[in-house]
């Protein structure tokens, strides 16, 4: 295969994050690990936060790249307020979460799995077209707010194309939600546009808006604009460190990360 931008958006826990990596021939197994943090009102008056540390396994072969994440969260929320869906309406349910003020909770998170296969890529014109699909395991524990004990899949296209220095990419994707005992879920188109350009041989800067319709009854749209910074340290060792700003409810106001990652 020759060689292209792989482009990654990232959706987890209401926080978009942009990831390039450049795909080969030769088998690549990348190790990772991360903290992301983010609070917000979610439309209400009382502020959440979420802190998660997520680790990665990544597997690239040919066409073809694998990756699981596992988070670990640490989540101070009111009894309505779920990671990566915002405040919901949970009165209609069989189980919910009653309590006044707010309630931290510490856990293991949704495990999600994902494969991307890049069906075309232009080595003359530099882009490339690539399809992913999702699966988000309910390992989180729904009961302490951490997830919606839902198995959730999502699919998802992304095209990029560069010039030069400079990389466009843009995607659009769709989540079919399961059954939660805790929320009503509706499935959700999500999309996400940006650029990218690349400073010197080690570093790149970057922005994408990102967004998602309504996930569940009673929640709200999510839109944000990211801002991030990639470096190659060496050939093996990648950085990343993204800001995050929310543009509406289902949204965290504000969020910030950074991560690391080896290859093998």
């Amino acid at each position: 295969m020759q060689k292209g931008w792989v482009v990654g958006c990232a959706f987890a826990f209401g926080m978009g994050a942009v990831s390039f990596s450049c795909a080969a021939d030769d088998a690549e197994l990348r190790l990772g690990v991360g903290a992301d943090y983010s609070r917000g009102t979610y439309g209400g008056s009382t502020e959440s936060s979420t802190l998660s540390i997520p680790f990665t396994a990544r597997y690239e072969l040919d066409r073809w790249t694998y990756k699981v994440t596992v988070p670990w969260l640490e989540v101070k929320a009111p009894a309505d307020v779920i990671p990566g869906l915002g405040r919901v309406d949970n009165s209609g349910k069989s189980k919910r979460r009653n309590f006044a003020g707010t309630k931290t909770e510490t856990g293991l998170g949704d495990i999600v799995g994902a494969a991307t296969y890049n069906l075309w890529y232009d080595d003359d014109l530099e882009r490339g077209l690539d399809l992913t699909g999702r699966v988000k395991l309910p390992t989180a524990d729904a009961g302490k707010g951490l997830g919606t004990g839902s198995t959730d899949f999502g699919l998802q296209a992304d095209t990029y194309r560069s010039f030069d220095q400079l990389t466009l990419f843009a995607g659009v994707g769709y989540t079919f939600f399961g059954h939660s005992d805790y929320v009503e879920l509706k499935n959700a188109v999500n999309y996400g546009i940006g650029a990218s350009r690349k400073m010197n041989e080690r570093d790149s800067l970057g922005a994408s808006l990102d967004g998602r319709q309504k996930a569940s009854v009673g929640g709200a749209p999510q839109r944000e604009v990211t801002f991030f910074w990639n470096r190659r340290a060496d050939r093996d060792t990648r950085l990343q460190a993204y800001v995050l700003f929310g543009l509406a409810n289902g949204s965290p106001d504000f969020g910030l990360g950074v991560s690391a990652a080896k290859t093998f």
